[in-house]
């Protein structure tokens, strides 16, 4: 028996599972068992899309009589509608684990970075024993696109911030502020970004990768201009290199 097989899932749990960037292969065996193994998967999808992404990376893990479940979502920013939805959606999963099934919420990435686990933690944390409630973290697209570049995002004293690139100002002001800057949600504001970063002189420190590790629609470039008009889509993740902070400068 293979590590994978030895994890399962408890009757009467819930798992919030990172799935990684979107490759199987970056599964992490914990997530892999507790995928195989549970009575119910949830799987978030966006409205906008044809298809779960966290389902497509996870489909090789599914195991027999499961009831797989889509939960399709708006991706707005009405925060009241957003809080309603998961609001049902966790009363559900409250349902299924009191009546002891073992439920595992699937995501994209890490369940603790821009997820909609967000939502579920935060109200299943009311409903439920705190010790039926697990994470399972997923490695980040920041960190996948930072391994396919090859390149490090900290050293020494350096400081490594992650933010949505959904506000220029606030990506400006951050500009100044750490020496390694990650944007997400970048697609639809290439233009007005290569126009920043250009005036700022920072257009060739800066590199994109859009659904990186998701087979046949990655693309990748250490050139920002490459990217303009937002062809490339909403999954966007760039990454800044700004300076090297060194030990001994002041921070």
């Amino acid at each position: 028996m293979n590590l994978m097989q030895q994890i399962k899932t408890e009757p009467g749990h819930f798992y919030a599972v990172g799935v990684g960037p979107g490759t199987a292969d970056l599964v992490t065996f914990r997530a892999g068992g507790l995928i195989h193994s549970a009575d119910v998967i949830l799987a978030p999808r966006s409205r906008i899309a044809d298809k779960s992404l966290a389902l497509e990376a996870a489909k090789v893990f599914l195991g027999k009589d499961q009831e797989i479940i889509e939960k399709v979502y708006a991706m707005n920013r009405n925060e009241s509608e957003t809080n309603d939805f998961w609001e049902t959606v966790a009363g559900e999963i409250s349902a299924w684990v009191k009546a002891g099934k073992s439920v595992v919420q699937i995501t994209i990435g890490d369940p603790l970075l821009y997820s909609t686990s967000h939502y579920l933690l935060e109200s299943l944390s009311g409903r439920l024993l705190p010790e039926s409630i697990h994470v399972i973290p997923g490695i980040s697209a920041f960190q996948a696109v930072g391994a396919r570049f090859r390149e490090s995002l900290t050293i020494q004293q350096g400081r490594l911030m992650v933010m949505p690139a959904t506000d220029l100002e606030q990506v400006e002001q951050a500009l100044d502020h750490c020496e390694t800057l990650v944007l997400y949600k970048a697609g639809r504001l290439i233009n007005q970004l290569v126009d920043l970063l250009e005036r700022r002189n920072l257009i060739d420190c800066a590199h994109i990768a859009c659904y990186a590790e998701q087979p046949g629609r990655e693309f990748m470039s250490t050139d920002l201009r490459e990217a303009k008009d937002g062809k490339y889509g909403y999954m966007a993740t760039v990454i800044i290199h700004i300076r090297r902070q060194k030990w001994g400068d002041s921070v």
